[in-house]
């Protein structure tokens, strides 16, 4: 069974995908960028600004689908530019300051709205 998470006070997907889905006893949780929930607009800042707002969002689902950040088994980042990857580290470490989830971190080359970070996620849906 397949269920999708369309949080209230998240942010609305600007394309036809689910912020989250919860299917097997995961949650799959779809890329956050660093976009305000509320206004849609993007936050001002450097890299910890917006990583910071990017787990704030994922958070926002997760609440939604009754879980927390402590949930989290697996992260992906998407940098932009691999040269903020330690402040990056700095901003994510303060959310998970024991046991973090599996993280793999990786630059590319464009992501939507040219934003400088975009993170994905999968939680352990430990209420079903």
């Amino acid at each position: 069974m397949k269920e999708s998470i369309f949080p209230k006070d998240g942010p609305k997907p600007a394309a036809p995908y689910s912020p989250g889905v919860r299917a097997n006893g995961f949650i799959f949780l779809s890329g956050q960028i660093p976009a305000d929930p509320q206004t849609g607009e993007l936050v001002a800042g450097d890299i910890q600004v917006q990583c910071a707002r990017v787990l704030e969002n994922l958070k926002i689902v997760l609440t939604e689908a009754g879980l927390t950040l402590d949930d989290l088994v697996k992260t992906t980042v998407f940098l932009k530019d691999m040269n903020n990857f330690a402040k990056m580290n700095e901003a994510y470490g303060k959310f998970f300051p024991n046991n973090p989830p599996a993280r793999t971190t990786v630059e590319v080359a464009r992501l939507p709205r040219d934003v400088q970070i975009e993170i994905e996620a999968v939680a352990l849906d430990k209420g079903k």
